[in-house]
């Protein structure tokens, strides 16, 4: 099922993330050698590669969770590369896991409520006190997450334990979660891990109309070669830690270094 995905910004604007000559060893291990590229606003962006190709790590070294032993990463022409998560959450990047990181005692509905309070600018003695503003971010949380259960299809789980959840349901409940941070920016990983032929298709789906009604950037790691071309605006192609490949779908497709590198030796 393929999606009809708009343009990409044109080249000439303001990339949303650049990462610049980005390297990460792990002792006498190099997982990254100088990755560069740049992800503009409103894209789907995919990165593919074998297993160890160093996808995840780049994840990390976006969001934060690991430091890059040299080079940078830019936020709208700014440099980001020595804040936390949590403040690179705040500027309007959110990421999911390769592997789950839900609240599994916690309700579906409790786990987006939970990522809902983790909000700045709130009194701490207002919510001691119970105070009128308080009571109303209350009700405004509790009405996002009702829109995004029902996005994503989850209203109807909303109070059952989220490690009770199938496994695709608890993939989309995790996205529901970084969609509450209302990110400009979301990093998927590898988001169709277990899921069945079907589940696949629907979140092809999902992704874009995700796209279209948060007005967001999206960077996605998959194995499903298939599934990325079909989704993506562009991609890039790691391998062994080094960047071989970067363009749109079909220049990858037919790119002599990633039929060597990754696809079997023949275009898919």
């Amino acid at each position: 099922m393929t999606i009809q995905t708009p343009a990409a910004t044109a080249a000439s604007a303001a990339p949303l993330l650049e990462v610049q000559e980005l390297t990460c060893r792990f002792g006498g291990l190099v997982a990254l050698d100088r990755i560069s590229f740049a992800v503009q606003p409103g894209e789907i962006f995919g990165l593919i590669g074998p297993n160890g190709a160093g996808k995840t790590t780049l994840f990390n070294l976006i969001s934060g969770l690991t430091p890059p032993s040299s080079g940078a990463v830019l936020w709208r022409g700014t440099p980001i590369t020595g804040l936390p998560p949590f403040r690179r959450n705040r500027l309007g990047l959110a990421r999911t896991f390769q592997n789950l990181r839900l609240f599994d005692g916690l309700s579906v509905l409790d786990n987006l409520l939970v990522a809902l309070r983790r909000q700045p600018g709130e009194s701490l003695l207002g919510g001691l006190l119970a105070s009128g503003s308080h009571r109303r971010a209350d009700r405004q949380r509790l009405e996002r997450a009702d829109q995004l259960l029902e996005e994503l299809g989850l209203e109807a789980l909303a109070e059952r334990p989220a490690g009770t959840l199938a496994y695709g349901d608890r993939r989309r409940l995790e996205i529901a979660r970084a969609l509450a941070t209302r990110p400009s920016l979301l990093l998927l990983d590898e988001p169709a891990a277990g899921m069945n032929p079907s589940e696949k298709d629907n979140l092809c789906d999902l992704i874009g109309q995700l796209r279209r009604r948060h007005e967001l950037t999206v960077m996605v790691i998959e194995h499903h070669v298939s599934l990325l071309m079909q989704i993506c605006d562009r991609m890039a192609v790691l391998d062994f830690g080094v960047r071989i490949a970067l363009g749109t779908p079909k220049q990858v497709r037919h790119d002599p270094r990633v039929i060597e590198a990754y696809l079997g030796g023949a275009p898919p």
